[in-house]
Order: C-alpha cells, then sequence, then structure tokens
C-alpha cells in the first residue's frame, strides 16, 4: 500500500488495520472509549501548531486528527451504526443548512445576523434530533434546563465559558467588565480567608470561584480564557528555558541554584522579551 492524497486509502489503511485477523494487535482491541483520549490530545496538538505558527506540523497534527474520525467511524462502522460517508454527509448537509445566506442566497446579510440565524437553526435541530431519538426508543439526551446541554466532558475553561455564554444568552451576564473586576477581587479576599483557617476544602471552592470569574472578564473582554492560558504556558516554558540555559552555560544547575538566582534570570528573560517586541 502506498502514501495517497486520496481519502478512500486512508479508509483502507484503517480497514486493514482493524482487519480481526490480518490486523494490528493494537488497534484491533480499541474501542470508543479508549480512543477518545487520543482525539483529545490531537486536537489540542493541532492547537499547539497553531500557536506555534509551525505549518509543518499543523499539516502533520490535522492528518492525525483525521485519522481520529476514520477510527471513530470505522469501529462504528463495525457496529452497523454508520460508516465515513455517512459522518462526510452528515457535516455537509448541516453546513449547507446553516448557510442559507451562501447556498440559497437568502436570509443573513451580517456577521450579526449570521450568528443569530446560526443558533435559530441550530435549535431546530436540536428539536429534531430529540424527536428522532424518541422515535428509535432511544434514551433522552443527558442534561436538562437552559444549561442542559453544556457538555460536562469538556475541558473546565471550556465548560465555564460556555455556561457563562448559554446563561447571557437569558439576561444573566454583567453588563459591562468593571464589576467582575470587583468580583475578583471579592474572590481573591475570600481565597486569602479559606487558607488563612487552612480549610483545604474551601480554598479548593474559593479557587474554582476566582477561576470562573476570571474566565468571565475573558468573555467580556472578547479574550478565549484557554487561549490566553495556552500563551502563558507558552511564555512560561520560554522563561523556564531561558534560565536553565543560562544556568548550563554558568556551570549551575537548577536543582543547586537558589530561588533568588532563578528569580534573576526570570527578569532578565522578561527583559529580553521587552526589548523584542
Amino acid at each position: 500500500m502506498e502514501p495517497s492524497r486520496d481519502i478512500q486509502t486512508l479508509l483502507d489503511i484503517m480497514a486493514a488495520l482493524r482487519h480481526p485477523e490480518t490486523g494490528c494487535p493494537w488497534d484491533i482491541v480499541q474501542t470508543f472509549e479508549t480512543i477518545k483520549p487520543y482525539t483529545l490530545e490531537e486536537a489540542y496538538e493541532v492547537a499547539d501548531a497553531i500557536e506555534r505558527h509551525d505549518m509543518d506540523d499543523l499539516c502533520d497534527e490535522l492528518g492525525d486528527l483525521l485519522l481520529q474520525v476514520v477510527f471513530h467511524a470505522r469501529m462504528a462502522e463495525e457496529a452497523g451504526e454508520f460508516a465515513f460517508g455517512d459522518v462526510v454527509e452528515a457535516v455537509t448537509r448541516k453546513m449547507i443548512r446553516r448557510h442559507p445566506h451562501v447556498f440559497a442566497r437568502s436570509g443573513a446579510d451580517t456577521p450579526e445576523a449570521v450568528k443569530l440565524q446560526w443558533e435559530e437553526i441550530k435549535q431546530a435541530e436540536k428539536a429534531d434530533r430529540h424527536t428522532r431519538r424518541l422515535r428509535r426508543g432511544m434514551p433522552q439526551e443527558a442534561g436538562s434546563g437552559h444549561l442542559g446541554s453544556i457538555q460536562r466532558s469538556f475541558p473546565a475553561l471550556v465548560e465555564a465559558l460556555k455556561l457563562q455564554e448559554r446563561a447571557a444568552k437569558v439576561g444573566f451576564d454583567w453588563s459591562e467588565p468593571e464589576p467582575i473586576l470587583d468580583k475578583i477581587e471579592e474572590e481573591v479576599a475570600e481565597l486569602r480567608q479559606a487558607l488563612h483557617d487552612g480549610d483545604r476544602s474551601k480554598v479548593a471552592d474559593e479557587l474554582g470561584d476566582l477561576i470562573f470569574a476570571l474566565v468571565n472578564i475573558g468573555r467580556h473582554v472578547g479574550t478565549d480564557p484557554e487561549m490566553a492560558l495556552r500563551g502563558t504556558n507558552t511564555k512560561f516554558r520560554r522563561r523556564f528555558g531561558h534560565i536553565e540555559r543560562e544556568l548550563e552555560a554558568g556551570g549551575e544547575t537548577l536543582d543547586a541554584a537558589s530561588l533568588d538566582r532563578m528569580e534573576e534570570l526570570w527578569q532578565a528573560a522578561k527583559a529580553i522579551e521587552r526589548q523584542l517586541t
């Protein structure tokens, strides 16, 4: 079998890997649940390549993410549920249906109107999906109420953002960013008190409240908290790497270096970054 630009080759490779007699022993025993962590990991690696502006890595990671889709589709086909072609048909149907202003030349003509139209179509799809599930005798979807459709499986920052966005749709929201800053200061004070009291359970509770409030300010100023934190993680890696390199160049080690010495190098890394911007 040779590499190819044709998606069918990838489908054939996955079928060969999953063949019960001649396939790969590892691939054969995988399930939706065992593959799920890899799917999430590949999505994060795509995001990482984008943040690093590495187009070679992005091409490679998108391929890995596509492989995850093919893997899940193959397992579903083996179970008699759906095949890769059904996945493609479903998403093409969805995109055509959700963009009548493009494919039917009718409807929304501004970004704001497009977003509103998108949400209306999604709600109609949700109602239709619910009806189909009932007809098939399937249990109702998990969750209820206005926030019921927000998946608990999302990363915590993403879940917090989506919960806030959904609540805001019915007016449960701050009108401007400034009061959220007051709320953040309030949560910091409560966290300080919990730390002073030595109540580990209360510390965890107050820390969660503080992070939730930080997500809220990010949402109000148009900054995705997940991407903001990933940016800070990248910055931390870069500055800590500077500490390691400088210590090594001077014949020192991380284990032996004092906190004051590492702080000195940290501030030097920050100064270098300021000069480059």
